[in-house]
């Protein structure tokens, strides 16, 4: 089968399409024929070695799909040859991937596969990131940044089924702002000086009562400018290059909370997992949220589709195609 492995850490040049055997499922475990693998920023922090560990190289990214399954291991019963679903991974970048069995998921007929294979981390990270650590409850204000991403343009999208008042949406470009005007979100760009009292001004001087941040630096220590009094503020990525800088004093002065959220810890939470995983599923089954691919890449071009992430010129999520 074909399969993308990187053979160095490094930029999206060490990126390959090789010829692997398809592998067996073990024990527990499932084969999925996959339709398509979401690209998450994790993989790209992999490429980079930006977790540091010690990777045996050449080495597979990829940490969600969707597909149909091919075959069953030992011990597994359903679901069945066949069947759609979607499944969390190690290796997704590839024509088949093996997934262990609790970690694969039925779809709906009416859910397509390109949405599907993003929802596993970054549907996931925007529901809990709302819900589960930012306690989100009726009638409150939600401020999301890079709320055109991958995760963003879910999370503005449930902020509002999930009972926000106001929605707020931050990019960098013309392009991605109107893509959160579109999503129902009003737009900031986040490349001012001044946007923090944009975020007032839209919450008539009060700020939110919830911030989503994914970009960490200085743009985390200023959002602290922009949340009302016992607001909180759910910390789950640097992608600006530098982790949130944070005062205590200016959260003891507003009596604001700090959280962090970490996918792969609550991948241990399974009941939450999988509630999560639910109402996602309900909401795009009946059309109530949208998953916004903006970019499909064929699984050669994996290395094109990192370059593009790594310069943020892409919107929405981001998709590989075997």
């Amino acid at each position: 089968m074909k399969a993308i492995r990187m053979h160095a850490v490094g930029g999206p040049e060490v990126l390959r399409l090789d010829d692997v055997d398809v592998p067996s499922p073990g024990p527990n475990q499932v084969l999925v024929k996959v339709a398509a693998a979401g690209i998450a920023y994790g993989d790209v922090m992999k490429r980079q070695g930006g977790f540091g560990q010690e990777l045996p190289l050449p080495a597979g990214l990829g940490l969600q799909v969707a597909g149909t399954v091919a075959a069953l291991g030992r011990e597994v019963s359903a679901p069945e040859p066949g069947s759609r679903v979607m499944a969390w991974v190690d290796h997704g970048y590839a024509e088949y991937a093996l997934a262990a069995a609790p970690a694969v998921v039925p779809l709906p007929d009416t859910v397509d596969f390109q949405s599907a294979a993003t929802l596993p981390v970054q549907g996931v990270t925007a529901y809990q990131t709302l819900h589960d650590a930012g306690r989100l409850r009726q009638g409150e204000s939600v401020l999301v940044h890079a709320g055109a991403g991958g995760v963003g343009s879910i999370a503005v999208q449930l902020a509002r089924l999930l009972g926000a008042a106001v929605v707020i949406g931050t990019a960098s470009r013309q392009g991605k702002l109107d893509h959160i005007r579109a999503l129902g979100a009003i737009a900031v760009d986040y490349t001012g000086d001044d946007w923090p009292s944009q975020i007032l001004e839209a919450t008539r001087g009060r700020g939110v009562d919830l911030v989503l941040d994914s970009i960490g630096g200085s743009v985390a220590a200023r959002s602290l400018e922009c949340l009302a009094p016992f607001g909180r503020m759910v910390s789950f990525g640097v992608v600006g290059g530098s982790p949130a800088d944070v005062s205590s004093m200016s959260l003891m002065h507003g009596n604001l909370s700090f959280i962090g959220y970490g996918l792969p810890g609550q991948m241990q939470r399974q009941d939450r997992v999988a509630a999560a995983v639910g109402e996602l599923l309900d909401m795009l089954a009946a059309g109530r949220l949208k998953v916004a691919v903006g970019q499909a890449f064929p699984l050669e071009r994996a290395d094109q589709a990192h370059r593009a992430i790594g310069e943020r010129s892409t919107t929405g999520m981001t998709v590989l195609l075997p």
